[in-house]
Parts: C-alpha cells; sequence; structure tokens
C-alpha cells in the first residue's frame, strides 16, 4: 500500500483516520479540504482543482483524504488502496457538530488557511442526504476499482477502524 484514498461522508472521520494512517506507515498525508479551500471559504477553481490533484496523485506514494465526487476517479484510478468510511449519516451528523463545537472560531488543522469551523443548515442536509445521494456512484467507483485489482477496505463502524489500523501495527495503533 503506498497511494491510499480516503473517502466517506462529511463527519465520517476521514482526516483522523488519514492522520493515523500516515503516523503508522510513514506515507505523506494530503487533506483536500485544505488544498480546495482557498482563504474566507472561497473554492478553487475546477479547472485548478483537476490540475492539482492529478498532480498529487503522480507521486510514488500518499494518503490523500477527502471525497470530492467530481474528482474521485482521478485518486481512484491512482490509488493501490481505498479505505471507504461508510458510516450512518446520524454518526456523521453527530461527529460534524461535534467537530464543529470543538474548533468553534478555530481553523482545524487539515482545512485550508482562514476557513474557521462552521456549520449551517446547508451543511447539515449535505450531510444527511451524502448516502442517498452519492452511495451508488461511490460503490460503482469502489467496484471497478476492485476489478482492478485494488485493495477495497469498506469500515462501517468505530471497531472496524481500530481493527484495520492496528493491522499495521499488530497492536492498538495507537
Amino acid at each position: 500500500m503506498q497511494r491510499i484514498a480516503v473517502i466517506g461522508s462529511p463527519g465520517a472521520g476521514k482526516s483522523t483516520v488519514a492522520r493515523r494512517l500516515g503516523n503508522l506507515t510513514g506515507i505523506e498525508v494530503i487533506h483536500l479540504d485544505r488544498l480546495f479551500w482557498k482563504p474566507g471559504w472561497i473554492e478553487t477553481p475546477r479547472p485548478e482543482w483537476i490540475a492539482l490533484q492529478e498532480a498529487l496523485v503522480q507521486k510514488t506514494s500518499w494518503i490523500i483524504d477527502g471525497n470530492y465526487g467530481a474528482t474521485m476517479n482521478i485518486r481512484l484510478e491512482a490509488a493501490d488502496s481505498v479505505v471507504f468510511l461508510d458510516f450512518p449519516r446520524r454518526v456523521c451528523l453527530w461527529r460534524a457538530v461535534r467537530r464543529a463545537i470543538q474548533f468553534r472560531g478555530q481553523t482545524r488543522p487539515d482545512m485550508g488557511e482562514d476557513c474557521p469551523e462552521k456549520i449551517d443548515w446547508e451543511f447539515i442536509r449535505f450531510i444527511w442526504g451524502f448516502r442517498k445521494r452519492e452511495q451508488e456512484k461511490i460503490l460503482l467507483g469502489l467496484d471497478t476499482a476492485a476489478r482492478q485489482g485494488k485493495n477495497i477496505v469498506r469500515l462501517t463502524t468505530r471497531r472496524q477502524v481500530e481493527r484495520y489500523l492496528a493491522s499495521f501495527t499488530g497492536r492498538n495503533g495507537r
């Protein structure tokens, strides 16, 4: 495993899992949120965003966390492994709310500079509808990746995440 894509709904724990995987493997972690959002929550223009991701996946090794469905195919095609955090929406929503409280008024470490944590009804609706909107596309992409011989790991509980991370060290993974 040298090129690992970590995907899932907002609040699923992508950044946390990617960071822990990076610590366990020594592979560079790239947080897409940090690259996509410019100061003040300004989005990176689409052509620039595509070019940036195409350049990132050329590296020899990486762990990239982030969903960004419109460009996911870039990462899935280049990855040798995909970790799909497929948690229930209530779990993702709770984690997003907890994160918003924890980092209220601050920019979290995996986010773009000068993008203080926020949560609003639009984001809550996005998380709540994520599975219905994105699940089928994600599963199709993962099926294609699996047929190409890529390692696909689908984790649906915190216990599965802990076991998976522990498998990298033979201990608790912390």
